[in-house]
Parts: C-alpha cells; sequence; structure tokens
C-alpha cells in the first residue's frame, strides 16, 4: 500500500495523524532552525547524538564565557506538544533556550524525545531519563560532551519544561527521588503550564467540558497503554511517592487563561502538603494563555516571568 492509499490508524486532529504505512503527518512544530552562534547574545549551540540505537538527540547551549574556570548551572530542558509535536529544534524552543542559558548564565541542554503516536509513552520518559543519566557520566570528567565537562557545575542541576515537558521534567524528579542518580544534585525544577489532568474536574475544568474531553483524549493518544487521567504520570495527586521528589525546590508558573491554569496551582498544593521536604513557589501571569511566553517572548509578562526562573536558578549560587 503506498502513501497516497494508506489507511489512518491514529489520528489526534489538529495534531498529528498515523498512516498504515508508518508515515505520520504533524500539523504543527514542524520547523526547524539550525545551530548557531547567537550574534547579540553570543551564546553558541550544537546539536548532539547521547543514543545512536535509539536516536536520542538533544541541543546544548552555552552562555559567552567570560571566565573559563566558572562553573555554570546546567538546565535541562523538555519541550511541550502534547507529546506528538515540536521538537528542540524548533524556532520557539530554540530562541527560548537561548535566552535562558543568556540570561540565567546557565548551560541549558534541550531533549529531543522521541514522540507519539508513532513511540507512545513511555518511550519519551525512558528517552529523558536516558538523557539526565547520560549527563550525569560526565561528572567525573567522564562523557564524551567537552561542553559538559569544561562549563558544568554538577551540582547545580535544574529540571524544566512547558506543558508536556513541565510533566515530563516532574516525572523525571519522580524518577531521581525514587531511583537516585548519582555524582549530581538536582537543586530544583521549572514548570511552565503543567500539562497534568485528572479524571474529576476542578476549578475551570467543571464549566469547559470540550477543554477536559481535549485534554483526556490526548494523554490517551499519547499513551494508549496508561489507565487514564489518574495514571500518576498524569495525575501526581495520585502518586504515594509524591512526597520523594527528588529535588529541592520547585516554581511552577501558570497563566490566568489557561485551561490547565488550575491543575497548576492543584500540583502546588498538592505538593506542598505531601510531606515532601522541599520549597514549592507559584507565579501567576495576569491575562496570558498557555505558553505565551514562547509565543510573545518579548511581552512584560514573559520578561518577568524569565527574571522569576533566573532568580530561581542562581539564588542557590555559593
Amino acid at each position: 500500500m503506498d502513501s497516497a492509499t494508506a489507511a489512518i490508524v491514529h489520528d489526534f486532529l489538529p495534531v498529528v495523524r498515523l498512516y498504515s504505512d508508518g508515515r505520520v503527518e504533524r500539523f504543527s512544530g514542524t520547523d526547524v532552525v539550525q545551530p548557531s552562534t547567537n550574534p547579540l547574545t553570543g551564546v553558541q549551540s550544537k546539536d548532539i547524538v547521547i543514543d545512536t540505537n535509539t536516536d536520542l538527540s538533544a541541543r546544548l547551549f552555552v552562555p559567552k564565557i567570560t571566565n573559563p574556570n566558572q562553573k555554570l548551572p546546567l538546565v535541562i530542558y523538555f519541550h511541550g506538544g502534547g507529546f506528538c509535536v515540536e521538537t528542540a529544534v524548533s524556532p520557539q524552543y530554540h530562541n527560548y533556550a537561548d535566552s535562558l542559558a543568556a540570561e540565567a548564565n546557565a548551560v541549558v541542554l534541550s531533549v529531543n524525545y522521541r514522540r507519539a503516536p508513532e513511540h507512545p509513552l513511555p518511550i519519551a520518559y525512558n528517552d529523558s531519563w536516558a538523557a539526565i543519566q547520560w549527563v550525569a557520566s560526565h561528572s567525573t570528567n567522564g562523557g564524551p560532551e567537552v561542553w559538559l565537562k569544561d562549563y558544568v557545575d554538577f551540582n547545580r542541576i535544574f529540571f524544566a519544561g512547558d506543558s508536556a515537558g513541565a510533566n515530563i521534567a516532574h516525572n523525571m524528579g519522580i524518577r531521581v527521588g525514587s531511583e537516585g542518580l548519582n555524582r549530581v544534585r538536582i537543586v530544583g525544577i521549572v514548570l511552565f503550564h503543567p500539562y497534568f489532568g485528572g479524571k474529576e474536574p476542578i476549578g475551570g475544568e467543571i464549566g469547559n467540558v470540550k477543554g477536559k474531553s481535549f485534554s483526556d483524549k490526548l494523554w490517551m493518544f499519547a499513551y494508549p497503554s496508561s489507565s487514564g487521567s489518574d495514571d500518576p504520570m498524569m495525575n501526581p495527586a495520585m502518586d504515594p511517592g509524591l512526597s520523594g521528589l527528588g529535588c529541592e525546590k520547585v516554581l511552577v508558573c501558570v497563566a490566568e487563561r489557561d485551561f490547565l491554569r488550575d491543575r497548576g496551582w492543584y500540583y502546588k498544593e498538592e505538593l506542598g502538603k505531601s510531606g515532601w521536604g522541599g520549597v514549592v513557589e507559584i507565579m501567576e501571569a495576569v491575562g496570558e494563555d498557555h505558553v505565551f511566553h514562547l509565543l510573545n517572548p518579548t511581552c512584560d509578562n514573559a520578561v518577568a516571568m524569565l527574571k522569576r526562573v533566573v532568580a530561581f536558578i542562581n539564588e542557590d549560587k555559593a
């Protein structure tokens, strides 16, 4: 059967479509930009392969180096896109990582995990964990990546992500807490507009049946073998291991008009009362919608949020 006559076997419009011949058609997030040196900020970027067997890769960003002896924090970033679209080399994710590296004076590793539907969850989680372990392998001067060995302070590592990527960042923190990660310290996690859910609607979800249905269906599209919206990977409140989150602090960023706003607040409340020993903060952008900071990075609220994230990363600086 050729691609012109291949049957649709997995469909989630307007996001992505999978055909019986293995072809995937994505309806957004397909643009890419090449790695470069930003002439305005001095940030350098390059693409690296982490695992040739799975094609797991990442884009690595290093800020302008003024003191070669200074070790910098590392932000491991997980892009959003409903686990289905966008990549680490999409323009908006490249630009945001570049800005974060420049403003925080941090190294940023943006993970190109494999996406659903051709690679359903938990593959993205496993890829992300593999990337974290690969990073940790450099902490004793091992590992192949010179930029990590030369510039990173492995006692100042952060996870960050937006939307589905924030879901990944949280679940990687849970995995650090349950499995451990030798020779590195995960200081904090930044969650931008996290994609969480749950069987029972909360807050604004109660009056937004269409939005709730979309969220629930997207989760099952990306993770067909999941138990549903109360899967602890989707609903952290259902996770008996929430108190074991493997970091010291969390910053949750929500937007007033975002359908996922109430899930961000709920996460903050549940984590705070779980018995976890860290500090959780929340920042709400008034009048803004989902991932506004990627779509309009120069608006006042996006600039303010980036400043808050930079402070969150650097306030622990020795």
